[in-house]
Parts: structure tokens; sequence; C-alpha cells
């Protein structure tokens, strides 16, 4: 069992206190009776409303207009919906910011909610109750406050000054303990690295595959390029916090208590049973051009020694060409107008599969591609997930589930065999670039997609630096 409790686990711990979509605030999911007539505005909830939206930077809001300041009762109760709905389900909609997005949303009835909140006098308590209520939702706003109130550097997050002269290997610099400190949050150095004036061979070679990631010469030198890297601004932070806290409103409250969540800007996968987080693992995700989509999807059963159908896509790009020798090596046949890989070592899908239901051919699966969980960016694949040790994943499914004997008997077969689970264990596909280090402190990662942009530019958010990687996917794989 892997178990990296620290800066990688980041989503799991950001999940964690995911709390129920009808909890007791104000009736925000009860089922709602027929009014007899339009609750009432007071002076009292007006002046509650106008508060709460004043406050609104504390959910990262600040840049969205809402107006409290109407006077007719109308026009209040559409103001105060709309805000109830940023609260409850998020200022904006996933479905229509991205092209797929099928993870479970949180459904509340704000207008039985509304009603019920005017009628006790208190929208205060009725709207606090709509966010995440969970301990990191808290810290991501507390972040996000310091970050707009306190603009100037604190701490440990002072920028690393480009003076115009580039870092080069062996030399000292003032700055190296803050390029350091970037690199280790970016995951490119130890967490216990003692961090020194010196540019040492190791941080020398972090630098070069940082670069590499990041599409720049991997010479080593910190120049102004690879600092852009190391360095965002606090308002870039901010941005960041506030779309992550945009991203937890978007789900349900209450995740199942046994499930699957990957973060795919993390390239990690979660395994909660029972409410508790009892595996982690890393994986690699699609690349930018063949991204993974953000579903929520539940696996229904394990397939030991799988096929791979080829998909049209990469059986046009990137096979046709190759000859019957190529076929012939990786052991490929054509079946019925599609190129099938049996099963076996080099088979794209590993040893076992992990078959999950979608309209996307989206999976989690093994991968005979192993070094690519040594990468810091793995999002190197055509868009499915390939998990680290999925062998050993798939084993202690299959005895938290008991059909652990079924599993060594089809693994045993050596053909593709099917183990139905006897519950469908469900699969949460997130995105998130702010993660939380070992001292529950939010720090912002990669945004390998470019997906904060759409979401920065609907919260109200001028563009702004977010770190993408350049890679490129080294098999056919899925």
């Amino acid at each position: 069992m892997q178990k990296r409790m620290g800066t990688s686990l980041v989503l799991a711990m950001m999940l964690a206190g995911c709390s129920g979509q009808g909890t007791s605030d104000g009736n925000a999911t009860a089922p709602v009776k027929e009014q007899a007539g339009p609750a009432q505005w007071s002076d009292k909830t007006k002046s509650q409303l106008r508060e709460a939206i004043e406050a609104r930077a504390a959910h990262g809001l600040d840049h969205m207009p809402f107006d409290a300041g109407v006077s007719d009762d109308a026009a209040l109760t559409t103001q105060a919906l709309r805000f109830a709905a940023a609260l409850a389900r998020g200022a904006t909609d996933p479905t229509k910011l991205y092209d797929v997005y099928t993870v479970p949303r949180p459904s509340p009835d704000l207008k039985a909610g509304l009603a019920a909140a005017l009628k006790a006098g208190d929208l205060t308590g009725w709207l606090n109750g709509l966010a995440p209520q969970e301990d990191n939702y808290k810290k991501l706003s507390a972040a996000y406050l310091k970050l707009v109130r306190q603009p100037q550097p604190q701490g440990g997050a002072t920028p690393i000054v480009d003076s115009g002269e580039a870092i080069k290997p062996g030399a000292n610099d003032p700055r190296l303990p803050a390029i350091a400190r970037e690199l280790v949050i970016l995951d490119y150095l130890p967490r216990d690295i003692a961090p020194g004036a010196t540019y040492t061979p190791q941080m020398v070679a972090a630098v070069r595959q940082m670069q590499a990631d990041y599409g720049m010469k991997p010479d080593g030198v910190i120049g102004d390029e690879a600092l852009a890297i190391l360095n965002m601004s606090d308002a870039d932070r901010a941005r960041a916090v506030a779309i992550a806290m945009e991203r937890l409103r978007w789900l349900e409250r209450t995740p199942p208590a046994t499930r699957i969540d990957v973060n795919i800007a993390a390239a990690r996968l979660t395994y909660w049973r029972d409410g508790k987080i009892v595996d982690s693992r890393k994986v690699v995700v699609g690349e930018p051009d063949t991204e993974t989509p953000q579903l929520g999807s539940p696996i229904f059963r394990l397939v030991a020694n799988p096929t791979w159908t080829v998909p049209r896509s990469i059986q046009e790009k990137e096979i046709a060409k190759k000859g019957a020798g190529y076929l012939k090596a990786n052991n490929m046949v054509w079946k019925d107008g599609w190129i099938v890989q049996q099963p076996g070592p080099k088979n794209s899908l590993g040893l076992v599969k992990f078959d999950m239901q979608n309209d996307h051919a989206i999976y989690l699966h093994d991968t005979p591609a192993k070094a690519m969980f040594g990468m810091v960016q793995r999002q190197r694949s055509h868009g499915c997930v390939r998990v680290d040790d999925a062998l050993g994943f798939a084993e202690m499914l299959a005895r938290d589930e008991g059909v652990l004997d079924q599993w060594h008997q089809a693994r045993q077969t050596g053909k593709e065999s099917f183990v139905k689970l006897p519950r469908q264990i469900p699969v949460r596909l997130l995105y998130q670039t702010v993660l939380f280090d070992d001292d529950g402190e939010p720090i912002v990662r990669n945004d390998p997609y470019g997906w904060d942009d759409r979401i920065g530019s609907a919260l109200g958010f001028k563009a702004g630096k977010a770190l993408r990687v350049q890679t490129g996917a080294a098999d056919v794989g899925p």
C-alpha cells in the first residue's frame, strides 16, 4: 500500500470534509410545499443580505457583481437566489465551461430555503450553511482573504527577484533558497532538502527536469523563463485559490464514503474506504491535447489479462503506417476491421483494466510503461488513467469487495477474464490545482490543461499566469 500523506495527497484532504447537500442550513435541500404567498423581506433580512454580499470575498466571489442595494422584494429575491446559488452549487456551471463534466453536483431547493430563512428572519444562517463546510474550504477562504487584504509578500512567499543575471550551475546566489522552496512545492525537489545559497548539482537536475516539462531548453540555467515559472504573484495565487473554492462548491456535500478520487491536475489517485483514506498512488493521465475528462463514473468490474481494441484515432494517427512487423512485435492482430492487442506483458493496458461505466471510453488500467510514474509531470496518456502498481491496487479492491479468489482465478487463466464487483465503486475524475502542504497551507500547483483560465474569467478575474506543461505521449497506449 502506498501512503504518501504530504503535499501529494492534497485533493484527497481537500475533499475529506464535503458534508451533505441537505444539512441544517435552513432547509437548503428539503422538499418544498407550495407556499401560500411570497415570503416578505424585512429591514433585518435586507441588511443580512447586504452584509453577506459585501463579505463575499470570503468565498472568492468579490470580482462578481451582486446587488443588494435594490429596494423592491422581487429584485431582492432575485439577488438572494443568485448569491445563494453561487454558494451552494458554484457561481459557474462546469457543464457549460467544459465539453464533458459528469461529476455529481449538489441540487438544493434554494427557493424553499430562502422562504424559510425569510420567515425565520435568519438569512445569515441559511447563507452560511450553503457553501462547503469542511476545514479545507475554510483554509482556502482564509488564504484568499490574506492574499487580497495584505498583498505584500508574507513569510516564505517573497517573490524571487529577476535581477537580469542568470544563475548558472555552481554559482552562489541569495535567491537560491527561495528557488529551492518553489522546486519543492512543484515536486522537483524532496521536501527534506536543506537549501543553501549554492546552486548544487541536485538543484541543477531539478531545474533541468522542470525546463524540459515546460518546453524550455533544459540547460539548468535559471534565467527569466525559469523564474517566470517559479515566481507566481500574489494576484495569481489569489486567483488560483478562488478557483479552487469554486471547484469545491461544484461538488456534492456528501460524496460516497467508499470511492476513488483522481486529481487529474496532480496526477494522483486517492482511495477512500468507509470515509477514510486507505491508499494514495501516482497515476498517468491525458496529455494536454488528449485531456482526461472530469467524470463521475463507477468501476463495475475488474478485467484480468485484458485485450485492447485500438481506437480509430490512435490507429490512424500512430499505427497505420507502421506495418505488419510492428503489429507482430506488439502482439496486435486485425479483427473485424479493428486492430486488437492480445493479452500479455506488452499489452498497453498492462495486466488489469478497471472497467468503468461512461460514454467516453475512459477507464483506469495498468501499463507496461512503468517509467512514466517516475516523472513529475504525468500528463502523458491519450486520456485514460494509468495506475501505479495497478496489480497491487486491483488486489486491494478485490480483497475489500470479497472477490479475491475469483480475481486470482481470473489472472491465472492468462486469457481476458472478467470479475464483476458485488457493488460498484464510484470514481470521480477531478481537477484541482491548489493543494495543501504538510502544515495544511494551500499551495498553488500546475494547471497542465489551462482549465483554470475559463473559471477565472467567469468569476471576473483578469487573465493571470498559470503554470503550464508541455508533454508528449511516449507510447500508443490509451
